[in-house]
């Protein structure tokens, strides 16, 4: 991964960081990194997840996935980081990239769903649309009670049986030591991998929870795990020498200027989804204390169509975060033998998106307004990793600055345990607040 900051300094951008800001901004990093180092070396909760790249066995896992060597289509059955993650590394090395990805040049071409939430026509109309004799089913709960999932895992399971599929061998869990969902594989003999031990979802995505399906599909899990593991290397005590920890310190240092929103805006449709895999990440890992960024997500070309407009013209609240490939496929745009599109002749549509990039980034500069330049050598699985891994390393960086604890959610655990007093019919203190919400309707 490779970051610039030049449009963030202040003698371009408002709000901006000044040079000297910087210099002393590294002193905060090397002592961030020192207490996140420590954190590894002692097996944290939270910490370890910066370690996946070492541990997680992708041997393992194509072993657990073998029996499915032949689907047609993979359904992730999770939610938040048990299917985001998933998504993203599919996705992400499909059509769009230049590696052994699923539909690629290399690959078998299986589809990935997810089932990531409990929109009931949402999963009647997939259900219905899927191959379900050639669909493998990757059911993903650290606890095995996750609500959403077991619910939607039960409506497949039945779609399945009322199809004459033998669901129990279509289907693969990935869960904890202990819980529903393991006791569901250990009775049906149910392929199984364990989550990480000290790891929450959002930062699983290296690890067996994140990868069936890119195994499934083909995916080189090596390559994949080797461009996040040479991404932690270049973790150091100072953010020149540290990409990552340069683009979450900025970050931060920007959020406490005023730039309180982060428009992660990829220039690769393929990664379009590590957008929204970003804003999981970022959100639930900042977002405590009345601190935090908020992420929105954009897609270039595309919102610079729209976006951009409020990035460039709206409120000062906002640091763009630009993300490119400096390698792409080639696809020439044929002569359109018209004289008014004749700066089009010779040209080739990634060059174009190339074009189109640098003309936001001058675009935003020209207007005052902050961003940063994210690139990564190309869209394979190496290249994936190692921005995977250094976003995940950013917003750990990130939490230290801002004094919050990135691995822990209370806000979020609030809702969920609402939903499930809710469907109890339970009388609590979340219930109540539930059923005593005010009301102005207007109808």
């Amino acid at each position: 991964m490779h970051v610039d900051l030049g449009n963030c300094l202040a003698d371009v951008a408002e709000p901006g960081i000044s040079r000297e800001a910087v210099e002393r901004l590294d002193e905060e990093v090397a002592a961030a990194h020192g207490r996140i180092e420590a954190g590894r070396d002692a097996g944290e909760f939270g910490y370890v997840a910066l370690d996946l790249p070492e541990r997680t066995d992708p041997g393992a896992i194509r072993d657990a996935v073998e029996p499915f060597a032949e689907a047609e289509a993979v359904l992730t059955v999770g939610i938040g980081g048990s299917a985001l993650g998933a998504s993203t590394v599919v996705d992400a090395l499909a059509d769009g990239g230049l590696g052994s990805g699923a539909g690629g040049p290399d690959g078998p071409g299986v589809a990935h769903h997810a089932l990531d939430n409990v929109d009931p026509a949402h999963t009647r109309a997939l259900l219905e649309a899927l191959p379900l004799a050639d669909t493998a089913v990757h059911v993903v709960s650290k606890s095995g009670t996750t609500a959403e999932t077991l619910a939607n895992f039960l409506v497949v399971r039945e779609a399945m049986e009322a199809a004459g599929v033998d669901w129990a061998a279509r289907t693969m869990v990935t869960t904890g030591e202990s819980g529903p969902l393991r006791d569901l594989a250990e009775r049906h003999d149910l392929p199984a991998l364990s989550v990480p031990e000290g790891v929450p979802g959002r930062f699983s995505v290296l690890s067996a929870m994140g990868l069936v399906p890119a195994a499934i599909a083909g995916v080189d899990l090596e390559a994949l795990l080797d461009g996040a593991a040479a991404e932690a290397d270049r973790l150091t005590g100072s953010l020149f020498d540290c990409p990552a920890y340069a683009y979450g310190a900025v970050a931060t240092a920007l959020a406490g200027r005023g730039a309180v929103v982060n428009a992660m805006m990829p220039y690769a449709e393929s990664l379009e989804t590590f957008a929204e895999w970003f804003a999981q990440l970022w959100a639930e890992s900042l977002g405590k204390e009345g601190l935090g960024q908020t992420p929105v997500r954009a897609l270039g070309a595309t919102d610079q169509h729209s976006q951009l407009q409020l990035y460039r013209a709206g409120r000062r609240n906002t640091l763009v975060s630009l993300v490119r490939p400096r390698e792409r496929p080639a696809c020439p745009v044929p002569d359109p033998g018209v004289e008014a599109l004749s700066y089009l002749r010779q040209a080739d549509l990634g060059e174009l998106l190339d074009v189109e990039y640098e003309a936001t980034e001058a675009s935003l500069a020209a207007a005052g307004r902050p961003s940063v330049r994210v690139e990564v050598d190309r869209i394979d699985a190496a290249g994936l990793g190692g921005l995977l891994y250094g976003m995940e390393a950013a917003c750990v960086m990130a939490a230290e600055l801002f004094e919050v604890d990135a691995f822990d959610q209370p806000a979020v655990e609030w809702g969920k345990q609402a939903a499930r007093d809710l469907l109890a019919d339970a009388d609590t203190e979340r219930t109540r607040a539930v059923r005593g919400r005010s009301a102005l309707p207007v109808e």
